[in-house]
């Protein structure tokens, strides 16, 4: 049984990272994307184990489940990801809603993400509401996954990916990838 080569040294320092952690941090103001096409401009003040706060201008605090959330960015970036991101029809018909259970999630797995990550693949990201975007994994934690769009970073949260497919359209979720193990054809995998 092989391994890809630093894969488990990565996990260790990553895999735990939160970016509603850091946007408290920061308390700077964040761009969230909702599930129902919303996007709010707020503050995230508390990081809770399965909500977050957040700070409108007034200063009123709100709760949010995170699986709410389908990604975020500093406000800054929120007219140049306006100009990125496009609508798949197709999946936006399907009028998917947040999906509580983990094993019902479609999963992209960590053995799939490292080696494009390392290697910079381009790749096609579909979130569950039918947003796509063109790019780049730059980075992943156990939530989340930093989408490099255009030169412009995003981060995604993983319960929110529809599918991740290479420009030729082939799968990374875990049910395809299970049978064709595309990572072992990378040059980090050592057998």
């Amino acid at each position: 049984m092989g391994y890809l080569l630093g894969l488990k040294e990565y996990l260790e320092e990553a895999y735990h990272y939160s970016i509603f952690q850091q946007a408290v941090d920061s308390k700077d103001m964040w761009a969230l994307h909702l599930h129902g096409h919303r996007i709010v401009q707020t503050k995230i003040v508390e990081d809770l184990i399965y909500d977050i706060k957040l700070a409108s201008e007034n200063q009123e605090v709100e709760e949010l489940a995170k699986l709410q959330v389908k990604c975020l960015y500093p406000t800054n970036l929120l007219e140049p990801i306006k100009g990125i991101m496009t609508i798949n029809q197709q999946v936006k018909s399907l009028e998917l809603q947040p999906i509580v259970k983990p094993q019902d999630r479609y999963v992209i797995k960590n053995k799939s993400l490292f080696p494009l990550m390392k290697q910079q693949e381009n790749v096609r990201l579909t979130l569950l509401e039918g947003e796509e975007l063109q790019g780049i994994v730059i980075g992943f934690s156990r939530y989340d996954l930093t989408f490099l769009a255009q030169g412009v970073p995003i981060v995604i949260l993983r319960h929110s990916i529809y599918d991740l497919q290479s420009d030729t359209g082939r799968s990374f979720r875990k049910s395809f990838q299970q049978d064709h193990k595309d990572w072992e054809t990378s040059e980090l995998f050592v057998s």
